[in-house]
C-alpha cells in the first residue's frame, strides 16, 4: 500500500470540514472502508456458498457500520464463468466484487471459459471449509460406511451430486474418495448443479443418492433432521454435528474448500486498496467472527498479490487432478 504524506494543518482542518463523518456504528472502525453504490455479484444460484458467503458479509459489514446498504444480486451460468465474464467486462469498476471459490477454478478450465480469474483483481480469501455427505432422511444409509459398501459394489448406480461443475470441489471431493475406495473415477457417476440449492431439491428428492456439499449451506436442513450427514471430508470432525472425518472412516483423503473475493480488472491501486481494506475490516468484526463460528467456516485470509499468487497455484492443482481423471 502506498505511504500517504502527511496533510498540513490547514488541509487537514478542511479535510474534517468538507468530508461527512462515515458511519461507525456496531465493533467495525470506518477507517474510510465506506463504499457507496457497492454490488456483490454472485456467480451461481442462491442458496449455494457463494451465495450465503456475499449476503453474510453484505449483512456483517452494514451490522458492523463498514458500509451502507450493499446489493447482492445473483448472475449464475456455467460454474460461474459467466459471472467471472461480467466481472472482467466491468473493467475499473471499483464498486463491483465477486464471491467465488474454488468451483470457478475449475469451470473455468472445464468450460473454456473465454476469461479467467488471472484476468481479474483478487482481493482476498475468505474462508476455508471442509466439503460434507449428506443423504436425504429418507435414505436407507445411515452411516458412511454403508454407503461406501455399496458404492463399491456398483459406483454407477449411486449418482452423487454436487454444487459445482467438474473441476470444483464438489466434483474433486468425491473423485478423491472414490480414488482412494479402489474406484476409478470414470465410473462415478457425478451430476452437477449450479450451486448448493438446486443440488439441495435433488438429494431431497432422491434424484442422486448422496450429496457433497459445504456444511455451511445444509446446517439448518441437517439440524431440522431434513438431511443425514454422514461425514466430512476435512482434516477433523466438526464441533457439534456427530459426523466421521473420512479418514476415521477408512479413506486417505483430506480435503477442503475456500471462498474470496474477486474485482474487476483495471482498478486504480488506491480503489484497490480501498476493496481489501474493508474486507480486512470486515474480517476483523465481531460479527464476521459470529458467523464463522455459526457457518463453521475457519478464518483463512490472504489478501492482494498473495491471493493472487494462490489462485495461480490453484489453477495448476486443478488442471493437473482434472487431467489425472480424465476430465
Amino acid at each position: 500500500m502506498r505511504t500517504r504524506a502527511l496533510l498540513s494543518p490547514l488541509a487537514a482542518a478542511v479535510v474534517v470540514l468538507l468530508v461527512p463523518p462515515l458511519i461507525t456504528t456496531g465493533s467495525g472502525t470506518g477507517g474510510g472502508t465506506n463504499i457507496p453504490g457497492l454490488r456483490f455479484m454472485v456467480p451461481n444460484t442462491p442458496g449455494g456458498g457463494y451465495d450465503i458467503t456475499a449476503r453474510t458479509a453484505a449483512k456483517n459489514a452494514e451490522e458492523a457500520g463498514l458500509n451502507h446498504t450493499i446489493e447482492v444480486f445473483n448472475l449464475p451460468g456455467a460454474g460461474g464463468t459467466v459471472g467471472l465474464s461480467r466481472l472482467v467486462n466491468e473493467r475499473g469498476n471499483g464498486k463491483l466484487a465477486m464471491s467465488m471459490g474454488l468451483g470457478v477454478v475449475g469451470a473455468v478450465h472445464t468450460n473454456h471459459a473465454p476469461s479467467t480469474l488471472a484476468d481479474a483483481t483478487p482481493l482476498a480469501r475468505l474462508t476455508e471449509e471442509p466439503d460434507i455427505v449428506v443423504v436425504s432422511k429418507k435414505s436407507k444409509y445411515k452411516t458412511f460406511g454403508q454407503l461406501l459398501a455399496d458404492w463399491k459394489k456398483n459406483p454407477r448406480a449411486l449418482p452423487v451430486g454436487g454444487g459445482s461443475s467438474a473441476g470444483g470441489p464438489d466434483h474433486l471431493a468425491p473423485m478423491l474418495m472414490a480414488r482412494a475406495a479402489g474406484i476409478e473415477p470414470k465410473a462415478v457417476t457425478y451430476v452437477p448443479f449450479d450451486g448448493g440449492g438446486e443440488l439441495l431439491a435433488s438429494v431431497l428428492g432422491g434424484k442422486v443418492k448422496f450429496g457433497v456439499s459445504g456444511l455451511g449451506e445444509y446446517r439448518d436442513q441437517i439440524e431440522s433432521g431434513e438431511l443425514r450427514l454422514l461425514a466430512v471430508t476435512g482434516p477433523r470432525r466438526v464441533k457439534g454435528f456427530d459426523a466421521p472425518t473420512l479418514k476415521e472412516s477408512g479413506l486417505d483423503v483430506e480435503f477442503t474448500n475456500w471462498r474470496g473475493i474477486m474485482a474487476p480488472p483495471g482498478l486504480s491501486s488506491a480503489e484497490r486498496d480501498k476493496l481489501i481494506r474493508f474486507l480486512r475490516e470486515l474480517r476483523r468484526s465481531k460479527e464476521w467472527k459470529r458467523s464463522l463460528r455459526t457457518n463453521g467456516w475457519d478464518d483463512a485470509w490472504l489478501p492482494g498479490e498473495k491471493y493472487g499468487r494462490f489462485l495461480a497455484r490453484e489453477d495448476r492443482r486443478v488442471d493437473s487432478v482434472l487431467k489425472e481423471l480424465g476430465q
